[in-house]
């Protein structure tokens, strides 16, 4: 299976929203019906930034993230695939492409967070290298934890 990235556009909005809708849904009742924050992103913002690609693979658009770097790092702020393409590696590939970003830039380390309460992420982002570094309070009542990673040389 073939997967690419590419720069979304304006015109990716819709595609965009109903991924992450569909990938984010599910956490609306354990946050107490609130939706997470990447919900209510403003993804034409981050666009005209440069910081969202379309995950693609031979059956069309699968996936989105958005990161950028800063300060010596890639920070990663979403990853969304939508639940029919999950389980397939997809996950590693945006870390593969993160990594590339982040050697092509001079960044040593791969930062993320998520919320708390995201328990299957934070298991998932440990599993894949990922130290948690710290957990904060964030406006709107959420609980963020911060993760941190070596690029691979």
């Amino acid at each position: 299976m073939s997967v690419t990235f590419r720069k979304a556009t304006a015109a990716d909005i819709p595609l965009i929203a109903a991924v992450v809708d569909a990938a984010y849904a599910h956490y609306i009742p354990v946050f107490g019906g609130r939706k997470p924050r990447p919900m209510t992103d403003d993804h034409a913002a981050r666009i005209e930034r440069g910081e969202t690609f379309v995950i693609e693979d031979d059956t069309g658009p699968v996936g989105i993230t958005s990161m950028h770097v800063e300060s010596g790092r890639v920070h990663i702020f979403n990853i969304a695939v939508h639940p029919d393409a999950q389980g397939r590696g997809l996950l590693h590939k945006v870390f593969d492409f993160a990594e590339a970003m982040a050697r092509d830039s001079g960044a040593t380390k791969l930062t993320l967070f998520t919320n708390a309460l995201m328990e299957r992420n934070r298991q998932i982002y440990a599993h894949v290298g990922f130290t948690e570094v710290r957990e904060e309070d964030a406006p709107g009542g959420y609980r963020i934890v911060f993760f941190e990673r070596e690029v691979e040389a």
